[in-house]
């Protein structure tokens, strides 16, 4: 990398993005100005100039025409005087054929070549007598013969001059201008990144994420209404309020798994020390202590396993697979059979679900049907069935219990929560919150209603296969 690439470099890594952008945009609009007065200052000398030669023309017209009958070397009267607007004479190819009296304007070889046919006419620039800049026309005027017609050009160098004054003022004034308006531009539009980068910080110091960036007045979401840069900070401030969520969420697990752990553990501690007494214990107490430490341990082991699982946000790829779901359907209604005698299961497969399958992971999805059909025999009535019906869009578990209350339905997914009907039934109430997740990770919908003629009913909606 060369010296001046390095050195760029590391002028963009120590100078902020609004001193950068403020620079670019101003030298952007700098050049253009610059290059607009350069461009204006040539085109107004070029025609200064192409009118001065123009009349130069025409007065080499009127002397070829006064004195075309008149010998070589005659200077027109007007040349006698320097201050005169312009003069003219006529120069022989020969010198031996010039007048006694000396040229006024300057006789050079070029002058004899056009007067001798072998050159072209030319311009040229001078200095006349008195130091006065002026211009030459030298032309032929006929055979043998050059005709040489000068005007004073300071009048067109004037103007010239003060052409690049007036210009060289109005660039100046455009560069100001343009760093001016390059620091404005990126004030005005870094604004809501400077906003963002604020909010960031102080999200990073105060570790609240209830901070917002301030966005500009008008209604949100307006195609053609928001620049990319409020975009973004209307996108960081949902990113914002999903992250707020997400830590309101994580420290009500951590506060409700606490609240259920304390009571377990605290019979837990107290049977675990009263088994330490065993030798003053008769052995029924010893044997119903020893029975409710067992119990107390698998409830917490249980409770502590839910918590692992509801920690998952996603299925591990590499366990995915397609999975019927009629054969696991049935495999988890037997289970819940042996597992509650007393509740009758009735499983009906509609013929179109019989090859239906979606990929997921099958113990996943096993446990996602277990925890609703533990939840529907729990609230069954003895002798009242759970229906579980799977069609090719959703399955559906359906109880003949209570049913869900109207205030309790926003309710039933949300993690610990338990109606005041279940509060004396076993459980920790993250079953159905579990339930929920697997079916977000598999892509499929799982929803709570009242059904028709009493009890619950949940319907967990397939992804389209």
């Amino acid at each position: 990398m060369s010296a001046r690439r390095r050195l760029g470099a590391r002028w963009r890594r120590r100078r902020p993005l609004r001193t950068r952008l403020a620079v670019m945009a101003a030298a952007a609009v700098a050049v253009v100005a610059v290059g607009v007065c350069a461009a204006a200052f040539f085109v107004i000398r070029y025609k200064l100039y192409q009118q001065l030669d123009q009349n130069l023309a025409q007065s080499a017209t009127l002397v070829a025409q006064q004195h075309r009958s008149e010998g070589p070397g005659v200077l027109a009267g007007e040349c006698r005087f320097l201050g005169a607007p312009a003069c003219s004479q006529v120069v022989p190819a020969d010198p031996a054929d010039d007048p006694a009296r000396p040229f006024l304007l300057p006789v050079s070889g070029p002058t004899r070549a056009v007067a001798d046919g072998q050159r072209a006419p030319y311009y040229t620039n001078f200095t006349l007598p008195g130091g006065k800049p002026g211009r030459m026309l030298t032309t032929s005027f006929g055979k043998g013969e050059a005709v040489q017609v000068a005007l004073r050009a300071d009048i067109a160098e004037r103007g010239v001059r003060q052409a690049a004054s007036l210009l060289a003022a109005v660039g100046g004034a455009g560069v100001l201008l343009s760093a001016a308006g390059g620091y404005w531009v990126s004030r005005t539009g870094l604004a809501p990144i400077t906003r963002l980068t604020a909010t960031a910080e102080r999200i990073a110091a105060t570790r609240d994420a209830r901070h917002r960036i301030e966005l500009p007045p008008g209604p949100p979401g307006r195609e053609g209404h928001e620049d990319e840069v409020t975009r973004l900070a209307a996108t960081f401030n949902t990113m914002l309020a999903e992250l707020e969520e997400s830590v309101a969420a994580r420290r009500r697990l951590v506060a409700d798994a606490s609240h259920e752990l304390r009571t377990p553990l605290t019979a837990l501690r107290t049977n675990a020390e009263l088994l330490a007494k065993a030798d003053r214990l008769t052995d029924a107490q010893r044997d119903r202590a020893s029975g409710a430490l067992g119990r107390q341990l698998r409830e917490v082991t249980g409770l502590v396993n839910d918590l692992i699982e509801l920690a998952r946000d996603a299925e591990p790829q590499p366990l995915l697979e397609e999975v019927r779901l009629a054969p696991l359907t049935a495999h988890v209604v037997d289970a819940a059979r042996g597992h509650w005698p007393a509740v009758p299961f009735a499983l009906r497969v509609a013929p179109e679900a019989a090859e239906r399958s979606v990929p997921g992971v099958a113990a996943r999805l096993s446990r996602l049907l277990t925890n609703l059909l533990d939840n529907a025999a729990k609230f069954s009535p003895p002798g009242a069935p759970v229906e579980v019906s799977l069609t090719a869009v959703d399955l559906t578990v359906r109880d003949h219990g209570p049913g869900i209350a109207e205030e309790d339905l926003p309710y039933v997914f949300d993690r610990f929560y338990r109606a005041e009907k279940a509060r004396a039934l076993p459980g920790s109430g993250l079953g159905l919150a579990m339930a929920r997740q697997i079916a977000h990770a598999h892509g499929a919908e799982l929803t709570a209603e009242r059904a028709p003629g009493g009890g619950a009913q949940f319907r967990l909606s397939l992804p389209a296969g």
